[in-house]
């Protein structure tokens, strides 16, 4: 079962046991703090339809729905406590706080009642579930398809600890050496060939973990192994030395796991990832709706400013190297690329003179909410590029395959300090300034972004 698919199942669990928590908290107030009969009234019908959705969306915020199949019985534990405790003291005071009551203890008794019975609704179900989802991923052949890199002694090391250990959620596919020398796990996993064919290696297996077993003197190689990785829908862990767990570093989530220490390129907190999707989608709709007569405008301009399409679609390089086409206004005669790919620049005679106007003030790129609204894009991000240029840029910089791990964006800080990119070199200049966002991303970096586009619109300072 795919990983969306367990958390579309736990997502409905939760919209049910909300439901019926709402119900059974209702005739259990009208029961015991109201001391009235069973009888239904607006509120109930009204709550019925908000409440449940509510509680989705708090735990949607609070990463909940987010790789759900990774879920494990504390975290749910956690997950819960915090997210019905927050939720219950927010549905008190906006929905509860106004009732009548005969003494303030009464407040005490519904609050009460109100957590008790939405986290029993909650919190049973949700074990259940958490619990048979982590059987079956330490099932034999139902965890994660796990790589390791590296063929040497300390390659051994930690695949005889993950075989010893009662539990585990890899599954070994295979290896991969650096060298080209060392072997040594061949008498226990399949060889699969030298990491100068990785591209080809994790385009034929189902990788979704990645192990990089590394002597202590091969450090140095650690980072061009992250860089032809990254990027991947694919977690990559590395084996710590002792300053890692002397540091703090190492991070333990089940009492039987591995000593090993997850990378993540992506820094903003999951439930701001959350927020940030939620954001994304809520201003597309706003935008592709209140927009209309904007859209209609821009159409009947670039229909008259030369033969050809409206729209303009591209395919580009999206979130874990997922290809996806881009929506744009036609700035560009059709025939622009008759002699292959080519990048614009500032006084490119392929470029319309609407399409020049529309590229100073970034009106081409107001489509895009259409790839916001359907997950291609973000509208924040990297600016997604086409596979042409992808493979040119990751042989010069194989850190540029780093952006593809999150959403590209209809606006980047790339884009806001260096605009549009009228060579590799210039594509490279501007990656710097996306990897320095992914390094730093938070919720006030990409309002600060959006400001800062709004103004380079407003002032016609594109370029």
């Amino acid at each position: 079962m795919h990983n969306k698919s367990f958390s579309r199942i736990l997502l409905l669990m939760d919209w049910f046991t909300m439901l019926l928590a709402w119900v059974v908290f209702y005739f259990s107030r009208k029961w015991q703090i109201e001391k009235t009969d069973f009888s239904s009234d607006q509120q109930l019908y009204i709550g019925a339809i908000v409440v449940p959705l509510f509680w989705v969306f708090l735990f949607y915020l609070q990463g909940t729905y987010y790789e759900v199949k990774r879920n494990y019985r504390t975290k749910i534990v956690s997950l819960s406590l915090i997210g019905t405790l927050l939720g219950a003291v927010i549905l008190f005071f906006v929905l509860l706080l106004d009732d009548q009551i005969e003494n303030y203890q009464s407040y005490y008794d519904l609050f009460l009642l109100l957590f008790s019975i939405h986290f029993l609704c909650l919190f049973i179900p949700r074990f259940l579930y958490i619990s048979w989802i982590v059987r079956l991923v330490h099932k034999k052949g139902k965890g994660f398809k796990t790589l390791i890199i590296g063929g040497n002694e300390k390659a051994v090391q930690i695949c005889n600890e993950i075989k010893a250990l009662p539990r585990s959620s890899f599954e070994m596919i295979g290896f991969v050496n650096l060298n080209g020398v060392d072997r040594l796990l061949e008498d226990q996993l399949t060889y699969l060939g030298h990491f100068k064919d990785i591209e080809r290696i994790l385009q034929t297996h189902p990788v979704e973990e990645v192990i990089i077993a590394l002597e202590s003197n091969e450090h140095e190689r650690i980072k061009p192994v992250l860089d032809q990785i990254e990027g991947r829908a694919i977690r990559i862990n590395i084996l710590p030395d002792m300053y890692d767990i002397l540091a703090g570093s190492l991070k333990m989530t089940n009492l039987f796991g591995a000593l090993l220490i997850q990378v993540d390129a992506y820094s903003m907190p999951i439930w701001q990832r959350s927020l940030k999707r939620f954001i994304d989608v809520l201003i597309s709709i706003f935008a592709l709706i209140v927009l209309i007569p904007f859209y209609l405008t821009m159409a009947i301009l670039v229909k008259f400013s030369s033969p050809g399409p409206i729209f303009f679609l591209q395919e580009r390089i999206g979130i874990n190297g997922k290809k996806f086409k881009i929506i744009k206004f036609r700035t560009m005669y059709t025939d622009a690329e008759k002699l292959g790919p080519q990048l614009s620049s500032s006084n490119d005679p392929r470029i319309t003179k609407i399409g020049k106007v529309m590229r100073k003030l970034r009106l081409d790129e107001f489509p895009q909410f259409f790839n916001v609204l359907v997950g291609d894009m973000s509208l924040v991000g990297p600016r997604p590029e086409r596979d042409f240029y992808f493979q040119q840029i990751v042989k010069l910089e194989p850190q540029f395959r780093h952006l593809t791990k999150v959403r590209p964006g209809i606006t980047s800080w790339g884009q806001v300090k260096f605009g549009y990119a009228e060579n590799i070199e210039q594509m490279i200049q501007r990656m710097k300034f996306d990897l320095l966002y992914l390094k730093n991303q938070t919720l006030a970096l990409d309002f600060k972004i959006l400001l800062y586009t709004v103004l380079i619109i407003v002032k016609a300072k594109g370029k």
